[in-house]
């Protein structure tokens, strides 16, 4: 399974981005799936996540802010984010579970793209 990030780029507090992950290979193996963020010296964080059956699961700095879903016929995930913040500012990765259930936990997450940088100034 190969996930490619993409929609990363620089904005303005009060802006929005939307990224977007594509998923090929195996993609019966794709089914729970999530999006994390790290910035340089911090541990990587949940940022929203995704079951098969459409659950979803924000962490507490996304809610109301940020938007994921996913496109099962083009193998895509996305995540809306507005109201972007300059501390939003971090490498955004996609990640895709083999299970079925919400994933929240980073060791549940079997494949992980290379990331995209979203940079907010202030």
């Amino acid at each position: 399974v190969q996930l490619v990030e993409s929609g990363g780029g620089l904005v303005q507090a009060g802006g929005s981005l939307r990224l977007s992950c594509a998923a090929s290979g195996s993609i019966f193996n794709v089914n729970a799936m999530g999006w994390y963020r790290q910035v340089p010296g911090k541990e990587r964080e949940l940022v929203a996540a995704i079951s098969t059956g459409g659950d979803t699961h924000y962490a507490d700095f996304a809610e109301g802010r940020f938007t994921i879903s996913r496109d099962y016929g083009k193998s895509t995930l996305s995540l809306q984010m507005d109201s972007l913040k300059p501390e939003d500012t971090a490498m955004y990765y996609c990640a895709a579970s083999r299970r079925y259930t919400l994933v929240i936990n980073a060791k549940n997450f079997d494949y992980w793209g290379q990331g995209t940088q979203v940079t907010v100034s202030s």
